[in-house]
């Protein structure tokens, strides 16, 4: 079975009211106008990252796609909107018809973006673009939050392995989404069932501290564990004395003892004092695992601690100090009326004109990604109208949903090694810590109308 078909790990009648209501009053509106056919373009994008970010990672996409095609009023839904008095008859008729029949391109799964990068155009109807603002955002904000944390994280391990294990710190239906978004940015596991049922990213997990509290002894604890679970578990050893608990550790599981997880203390005076411990003891291939509220600055502070994978659990599913991404979903563009003969014509670009940072650039967007002499990304180039020659093959948004119909699905192994690549392609500048201003600078090309 293929668990990418299982469809939303949640048992809902449809996504269609994961919105706000002004999406619904909206449509009333324009429908009583009759400028909810007028062909329409929106795009989602960012005006900036967060403080700090170098780079920001596209994840969601594919739950994108499934919200898209889950979008249907059915009579339930109906029913509770004619009760509330939110729309009207006429549009209540509009909506049990609704079936998003445009077309959606953006960045694909995994890409890395910056500040004005168009992530995701929308194209169709007003009506029917509209009323999808919400849950697309509502995905995209959420999940490239947790997988930008994700890549800084994996970045600052330097190759060693990370474990997902946040759900007890957010809601359950969250927790699923940011393991996949954690194994999008990078990391190997994760402790969630659900994730790894729904998404088939690879499970981890052994033991508490509660398993070793319900034992008489520690001994009784590890050698019940290890009967269970074999010599290449992962012991916990810091729920009493740390290095009684190593001599016990190897005494009950032999030298083919797996792994020990220490979760708690000064971490890098910790791992050194284990390692080597565990290597006198004559246990030099047990690997080390560490936990304890990690960040991607703790785990770069171990870079040189004899570590050999890292647990994150809090920090990671609360986007490291940046929950959302920001993210917005704007009309950039539209026909100048809804007849059926203005269907495929020019577009006029529109835009929000405002004081204090919310000004946005109108026009049907595309991206490119121009490259230096030696073949890393230099700038992040977004224009309208005709792409210039040299980037033609540099563009970055792709087809994701046509007439309606969803053709861009693919294994979450592929967004994953996408963004790898993706990121290894920034200057190096791109993984340093340390604040500064995104690694690419983001240059407009205005050319031609809004189509």
């Amino acid at each position: 079975m293929n668990t990418a078909d299982l469809g939303l790990p949640v048992d809902v009648p449809s996504t269609a009211l994961f919105t706000d209501q002004y999406e619904l009053t909206m449509l009333r509106a324009a429908l009583k106008a009759g400028t909810a056919e007028r062909r329409s373009v929106f795009e989602v994008f960012t005006r900036r990252l967060p403080d700090g970010r170098r780079y920001g990672v596209v994840a969601g996409t594919g739950r994108v796609l499934d919200a898209v095609e889950n979008f249907r009023f059915d009579a339930d839904v109906l029913n509770f909107l004619r009760e509330r008095d939110i729309v009207d008859e006429e549009t209540l008729d509009w909506l049990a018809r609704y079936r998003f029949s445009g077309d959606i391109w953006g960045y694909p799964e995994g890409e890395v973006y910056f500040p004005g990068s168009p992530i995701m155009r929308v194209e169709g109807t007003f009506g029917e673009c509209v009323l999808l603002e919400t849950v697309i955002l509502s995905i995209l904000n959420h999940d490239s939050a947790i997988a930008a944390a994700a890549s800084r994280m994996s970045s600052a391990a330097g190759g060693r392995p990370l474990i997902e294990m946040g759900a007890r710190r957010t809601h359950e239906l969250a927790a699923v989404a940011a393991a996949r978004s954690a194994y999008v940015g990078g990391f190997a596991t994760t402790s969630d069932l659900a994730a790894g049922f729904r998404y088939n990213i690879p499970t981890v997990g052994t033991s508490a501290h509660a398993f070793t509290l319900l034992h008489d002894t520690e001994r009784d604890a590890f050698q019940a564990q290890v009967e269970s679970l074999g010599r290449d578990t992962t012991l916990l050893v810091d729920t009493y004395d740390v290095t009684e608990a190593v001599r016990t550790a190897v005494e009950v599981a032999g030298p083919e003892l797996g792994a020990v997880r220490i979760d708690s203390g000064d971490l890098l005076l910790v791992a050194h004092r284990v390692r080597q411990q565990l290597d006198e003891l004559g246990a030099t291939d047990t690997k080390i695992v560490v936990t304890s509220d990690l960040d991607e600055y703790a785990i770069a502070s171990l870079a040189a601690a004899p570590v050999d994978a890292y647990g994150v659990g809090t920090q990671l599913v609360t986007g490291s100090g940046h929950p959302t991404a920001s993210m917005v979903y704007k009309l950039v563009a539209r026909a100048e009326s809804g007849a059926p003969a203005d269907a495929a014509g020019p577009l006029v670009a529109v835009a929000k004109k405002s004081s204090g940072g919310k000004t946005s650039i109108g026009g049907r967007k595309w991206a490119a990604r121009r490259l230096d002499s030696h073949g890393y990304a230099e700038a992040e180039v977004v224009g309208t109208g005709p792409v210039p020659e040299d980037l033609a093959d540099r563009q970055l948004l792709v087809e994701l949903v046509r007439g309606g119909k969803v053709v861009a699905r693919e294994p979450l192994d592929a967004a994953r090694d996408r963004h790898a690549a993706a990121r290894a392609n920034l200057p190096l500048s791109a993984t340093q810590l340390s604040r500064g201003e995104p690694v690419l600078p983001t240059e407009y090309v205005h050319g031609g109308s809004g189509s």
